[in-house]
């Protein structure tokens, strides 16, 4: 409406300027130039126009008490712009343009019906106008809206039939970049919430398998350190059988106590994400391990067979475990007195972990079940049966195998291949 307004406005200032041009297409000459007529009042113009290229009936006139047909100055007198419209009894317009050095204004009068029935033919056919505009933007804007707002209605949809299912992808379709990154977000969203769900789960399976198999492998130990403790207290015994029944309540008990460690490290190492690996130096790492491995087990030779810097993406604690694990285990159940730690990196990229040790070596027939939880060789050596499963462990979360095979040293040789953290 208010454009309708503005063509109004201008179709009125129009409708003057087309007077001024009738005003300026005029040269007064003098005599017998133009038609000499007298000044009529404002509405009374004749039947006949003065002008006939004028848009409606027009009345020129004079001022300055000169009639229209005496000489005047000069060849010819120009009109200057800058006419006004001067309103008068409010039955027409009338024009006026001044000439510049001379006495004669040149005046055009209109009578207002005129004007005004040019007016209202503009005003009908501006409203009808305004109004099939008005129509065309609703639908025009309803369309678009509808376009702008379907896919919202797609990705609602779509994230509606998600539910529990958060391995759904939500996919809109083409068409709506803000709608696609909308859905990209919400599919991100989607995907940690899936892997905290995983996280989750795993941890309750973890836990769930943590007091299971702490209820059954705990209960023999238990059983015996609590049997022993009701002799100590009901029965007098010599000082030697005393000593004898504390040395084994130590014994269970530190049974007891490896196992629980064996089996927290096993459940932290099912608990291992991607954000735990870290930039680990192998040979540095085997170097401290032939430092401190002596001081486990006195009277055991431990040597570093690195002979370049070895650097992988991995899991500081659970390599250190492996090697811990596989010089114990060697000692324990290989009665090994010396043992070889080395460590390369493949020409495809992957890092090969090598235990020598000179002991007994594990039979053929044994060497896939001993990496399993709670399995012991045929040696009667104690232990809780998880030393080697923690390396097996320790082998998959590092993208790796583990595997057992005759060594040169004449015991076991204790393979792991790694490649580096595996997607949780």
């Amino acid at each position: 409406m208010a454009m309708s307004v503005m063509i109004l406005a201008a179709v009125q200032t129009h409708t003057g300027r087309q007077v001024d041009t009738v005003l300026r297409s005029l040269e007064i000459t003098g005599p017998g130039g133009v038609q000499a007529i007298p000044a009529l009042p404002l509405g009374s113009a004749p039947a006949t126009p003065a002008v006939p290229r004028s848009p409606a009936p027009v009345v020129l006139s004079t001022t300055a008490g000169v009639p229209f047909d005496a000489p005047v100055a000069g060849p010819a007198v120009p009109a200057t712009p800058g006419s006004h419209v001067l309103v008068s009894d409010g039955s027409g317009y009338q024009w006026e343009l001044p000439t510049p050095g001379s006495q004669v204004t040149v005046a055009a009068t209109v009578p207002r019906s005129v004007v005004a029935s040019a007016i209202d033919t503009q005003r009908e056919y501006i409203l009808l106008v305004g109004v099939a505009a008005i129509v065309l933007a609703a639908g025009l804007g309803w369309v678009f809206a509808h376009r702008a707002v379907l896919p919202l209605r797609r990705l609602t949809a779509a994230t509606q039939g998600v539910g529990s299912r958060l391995a759904l992808d939500v996919s809109p379709r083409p068409g709506s970049t803000e709608t696609a990154e909308l859905a990209g977000a919400m599919n991100r969203m989607l995907d940690r919430i899936a892997a905290e769900r995983r996280h989750t789960a795993e941890a309750l399976a973890a836990a769930r398998d943590f007091a299971a198999t702490s209820a059954h492998e705990l209960r023999t130990p238990l059983t015996s350190m609590r049997t022993d403790l009701e002799v100590l207290r009901s029965m007098p015994l010599p000082e030697t059988e005393r000593a004898a029944i504390l040395d084994d309540v130590l014994t269970a008990q530190r049974s007891v106590e490896n196992t629980l460690l064996a089996l927290e490290r096993l459940a932290l190492g099912e608990l291992t994400t991607a954000a735990d690996f870290e930039d680990v130096d192998l040979d540095e790492l085997i170097d401290q391990v032939v430092d401190d491995a002596p001081r486990a087990h006195p009277g055991l030779a431990v040597a570093s067979a690195v002979t370049e810097p070895v650097r992988m993406r991995g899991l500081p604690a659970g390599l250190r475990c492996i090697l811990d694990n596989a010089v114990t285990n060697a000692v324990r159940h290989g009665a090994a007195t010396r043992v070889r730690l080395d460590a390369r990196t493949e020409p495809d990229g992957t890092v090969t972990l090598i235990v020598d040790d000179d002991g007994s070596g594990v039979p053929e027939a044994e060497r896939e079940r001993v990496f399993q939880r709670f399995s012991r060789g045929s040696t009667t050596a104690p232990g809780s049966g998880l030393g080697l499963a923690l390396v097996a462990q320790q082998a998959r979360l590092h993208g790796g195998t583990v595997c057992l095979e005759d060594s040169p040293l004449g015991g076991a040789r204790l393979c792991v291949t790694l490649s580096g953290p595996v997607a949780p």
